[in-house]
């Protein structure tokens, strides 16, 4: 009980006390949200089969055995076989380290990309804002998954140019975001206070700015995942994204649409885990919009 009276303390010592009660309360919030709790552990089950993909999976997942091949669930392959004999839940299991590297490289890339050119566009505004959020808008105008088809027909199939070209087509949403949210106190009294003691506009930007942008990018980011896993898996689908035999849930699916009127769970299986993971991530990203919404948290 003290460390809970220390954290839930409405008059903090410290900084770090506030972060921590902050947090606390946050967590609290999400506890209380079941569809987050279920979303967070549908990540957390898509973390742990990452990290564990080879003490999960039970056999190699390009390991071939043409004289088993299409066959059904069974107890000895859960989700069956592939046309060439792959254990389907195996490379159901290693692709979740697939789908988890993209989604954390786009929005290691995307996010402060994104974030940067908002708040320089919001903070500055005049001719830069239009510049700016021009380029932005043309972005903007196009749907993702054309945009990124076209980047990746331009840089050539791999995962690696998928992942450069779904970051492309997702910084543009995070620009506006946080524009939106540097407009809002650009003129605030804190602001003139920290350039009467003659900080720099990239040291205003960097350490007072971009931080209060945090909230709101950080639930746009998770809500975003599962747009980011669906267009990932729709270039894996078209051939490229991932290339063969990498175990890419999309990749997967495609070359299981052949079969998918006799032998449905070659492509049934990654599609069921594209699915769950998507709708981890929006239950969690849901979860944290209303902890994180400030209207949402004078409600309680």
């Amino acid at each position: 009980m003290r460390a809970r009276d220390w954290l839930l303390d409405e008059s903090p010592n410290s900084r770090i006390q506030a972060s921590a009660g902050r947090f606390y309360r946050m967590g609290l919030a999400l506890l209380h949200n079941p569809l987050a709790v279920l979303g967070a552990l549908i990540i957390l089950l898509l973390i742990a089969t990452a990290l564990f993909a080879p003490w999960i999976a039970p056999e190699s997942p390009v390991g071939q055995m043409l004289d088993r091949r299409l066959l059904p669930p069974s107890s000895a392959n859960w989700m069956g076989t592939d046309e060439l004999g792959r254990d389907i839940f195996s490379r159901v299991v290693y692709g979740a380290r697939i789908t988890l590297m993209i989604v954390a490289l786009v929005a290691i890339i995307a996010a402060p990309l994104g974030l940067i050119i908002g708040a320089v566009a919001g903070y500055f505004g005049g001719w830069v804002d239009k510049l700016l959020m021009g380029f932005t808008d043309i972005f903007l105008s196009m749907p993702k998954l054309i945009l990124a088809l076209a980047f990746v027909a331009a840089l050539g199939p791999g995962i690696e140019n998928a992942i450069i070209a779904i970051a492309i087509t997702a910084w543009p949403a995070y620009a506006r975001i946080a524009r939106a949210e540097t407009i809002t106190f650009r003129r605030s009294e804190f602001i003139s206070a920290v350039k009467l003691i003659g900080a720099s506009d990239a040291r205003i930007i960097g350490l007072h700015v971009i931080p209060l942008c945090m909230s709101s990018m950080i639930v746009r980011v998770t809500l975003d995942m599962a747009g980011i896993i669906l267009t990932a898996a729709g270039l894996g689908f078209l051939g490229l994204g991932a290339q063969p035999p990498l175990p890419e849930w999309g990749a997967m699916i495609s070359r299981g649409r052949v079969f998918i009127l006799d032998q449905w769970w070659v492509a049934t299986m990654p599609g069921f885990a594209i699915i769950l993971v998507s709708l981890g991530f929006c239950f969690l990203g849901d979860g944290l919009r209303d902890v994180l919404d400030p209207k949402q948290a004078g409600k309680s």
